[in-house]
This record gives structure tokens, sequence and C-alpha cells, in this order.
């Protein structure tokens, strides 16, 4: 995107940001602003001096900021603290597929800029442009009359996703889609090994893994992947519960679309699942109303028109996934990277998820 490009789309109609979706002032985490301010002006982004940064609230990892450029709500992202895990937080990736995909999508914000000068932040960071909207977070929902119509809307958006072909948008070589089950099994188990204690995990994660490299599931047409995809990276219209966005793209890449349906489902807890999925409180998918997973997948398919054969084996990666983030969100947090009093408990959590893993692997939870 050129510089003229970023300057257009900036001084579109302005918006303004509700104190609900911002962290109390005292919570914010200072930024160099002279540093900031002077980079952005060299790039012909203006800073409004009278405007107060604040950081958004939400999310586990990354840090969003709010900033006024000529006058506008932009968020600033950059990664969180500490050393962070090769590949994670890729705001150059992220970048990359939000300066391109909203050509093809309305419900993805576009990237307006990237800096890669650590002498700016100390990070890689980028801008983006907001968009104002509901943001579900947690375990419960206001409105459970409406549960079906948000689990439709989720499987409809992740469907409306896959059918983009990606060199349309010019995301053709975005990520390596050859052996991409391979490298995600071989990944995070690396991951998940520099992050074990004790006898149990370590076996528990040998023998997922070992299970995963025996059921390798069949190559299929690469799609766009977001990799992290559930209700609260939608930011919603408050009354139609469409997306007015869809955020947190640094994991985004080229792969089967199994892989972002089994992410979404991994956190799609139902009333009669067990304690650790009950802890995750990501989505309010076990209120009434909600489809049930399995319903899900073969919505999925109706729409999509894939081969969900697969989809078991995926499911499995997935809690893999999910199980190592949760350990890795402590170990930062332990670090002093990023995080508060919720990630003490995640090293818990993390270690029951992956109990639940064999468990589901093993076939003992539907």
């Amino acid at each position: 995107m050129t510089q003229a490009q970023t300057k257009t789309r900036i001084l579109e109609t302005p918006v303004e940001v509700p104190e609900a979706v911002l962290r109390p002032r005292q919570e914010t985490r200072a930024l160099p602003i002279d540093a900031l301010r002077a980079y952005l002006a060299s790039a012909g982004l203006h800073m409004d001096p009278s405007a107060e940064i604040r950081q958004f609230g939400g999310g586990l990892a990354n840090l969003n900021f709010l900033i006024h450029v000529a006058g506008r709500p932009v968020v600033l992202r950059r990664p969180p603290g500490g050393e962070l895990p090769k590949g994670a937080h890729d705001m150059g990736r992220e970048f990359l597929i939000l300066s391109r995909l909203w050509r093809a999508l309305p419900f993805i914000p576009r990237g307006l800029h990237y800096c890669e000068n650590l002498d700016v932040l100390g990070v890689k960071f980028q801008l983006i442009e907001y968009r104002p909207g509901l943001v579900l977070r947690g375990a419960e929902l206001a409105f459970p009359e409406r549960a079906a119509a948000l689990g439709e809307m989720l499987v409809t958006t992740l469907a409306q996703l896959h059918a983009v072909d990606p060199a349309s948008v010019g995301l053709d070589e975005l990520g390596k889609p050859e052996g991409f089950f391979e490298r995600g099994v071989a990944g995070w188990q690396r991951r998940g090994a520099g992050l074990m204690q004790g006898a149990t995990a370590p076996a528990l994660l040998a023998e997922i893994t070992a299970w995963l490299t025996a059921h390798k599931p069949n190559e299929v047409q690469p799609s766009l992947l977001h990799c992290d995809f559930k209700l609260d990276n939608c930011i919603l219209d408050p009354v139609t519960l469409q997306p007015n966005a869809v955020i947190d793209w640094d994991m985004g890449t080229r792969g089967n679309p199994l892989f972002d349906l089994a992410t979404m489902l991994s956190y799609w807890t139902e009333a009669d699942d067990p304690p650790c999925m009950q802890r995750l409180r990501q989505m309010p998918t076990a209120a009434k109303g909600f489809q049930r997973r399995e319903q899900i997948v073969s919505r999925y398919a109706q729409l999509t028109g894939f081969d969900v054969s697969d989809y078991p084996v995926w499911r499995v990666l997935a809690l893999l996934k999910l199980s190592v983030v949760f350990l890795q969100l402590h170990d930062t947090w332990r670090k002093g990277g990023a995080g508060d009093a919720r990630y003490a408990d995640f090293r818990s959590l993390g270690e029951e998820l992956l109990e639940y893993t064999r468990a589901v692997m093993r076939d003992q939870i539907a």
C-alpha cells in the first residue's frame, strides 16, 4: 500500500471509540511517544499531539493501542515483550494479509502501515484500520436467544474466508502449504517439549505426536487460514451480529481449511465437556441454543462442499496446539512479558488440556 493510499484511508469518516473497549488509564502500557510520533511523521502519518494513547482491553498476547492520526482512530499493534517463540506474533505476516485481503472480504480491516525499525518501539509493529462494534468475550452470553445465529455466523464467516482464491488477492505465496501438517505436528511438539515439567506431560506429548504422525490426513487445495478464528476475534454489528471485522491475523497462512475449522471448535465448549474445557471461557458455546460441534462440522461441509472425513485428525492437532499455547502464555507471563493474574493458572490448564487431547485421540470423548 502506498503512502497516499494510507492517507486516503485514514481520512475517511470519523468514528468515536467507546471507553468500554479500553483498559483503565493506569493499566495502559507506556509507549515511547516522542520516538513514535517522529517516526510516523517521517512516513507522512501525523499523530494528533493532544489525543491520549490508550490500550485496548481483551487479548491474551499481542498489545493493541488506540492512537489518533489526522483526527481519526487507528490501532497500533505490537507483540508482547520478552522472548517470543520463533514465528509467533508475526506483525509482518499480519500486515501482508490485512493490506490485501480486504479487497475480497468486507469484514477485513485494512493494514495501513508496517514498521520493522526496532529503534522506534523496540519491536516491529503495524497500524491497522479501526473498526467499531461489539466484541463478545468469555463464557457468558447476555442474549441467549441469539445463540444459534452466532453459531451460524461463525461457520458462515469461516466458509467465506476459505472460499477466497489466494491468488486473487496476491496471497498465493503466503506460507508453505506443502508439508503443513507435518510442520504443525513437529512445531507444536518442539514448543511443547521446551515447556514441559515432570514426567507425565512429556509422555503425553510424545504419545499424541506419535499418533498424529501415524494418521497423516490427505493433501487438499490450500485455503487462506486465520489459524485462531473464534468469537472474540470477530467485531460484530450490535444489531445484526454480522462481522464488521475479523482481527488477529498474525498466524495467518495457507493450508488445509479443516485446521481452521478444528481450531475454532477447539474453543467450542459444550455443557457436558470436562472441567478443563469449561475453564477455557473463550466462547459462550456451552449456553443453550448453540449448535454442537458435530453440527458445525456438518454445516461447514454443506457450505463449502469440502470433504471433512479427516476432521478428527485435525481436531487432535488443534487441541495439541491449544494446550501448548496456554503453556506458552504462562511461560511468557512468568518471565514478565505480558499478562495478568489469569495467566498464573495457565500452566495447569495447558496440562489438563493435554490430557483432554489424548482422550479425544483415543475416542473417549466425542
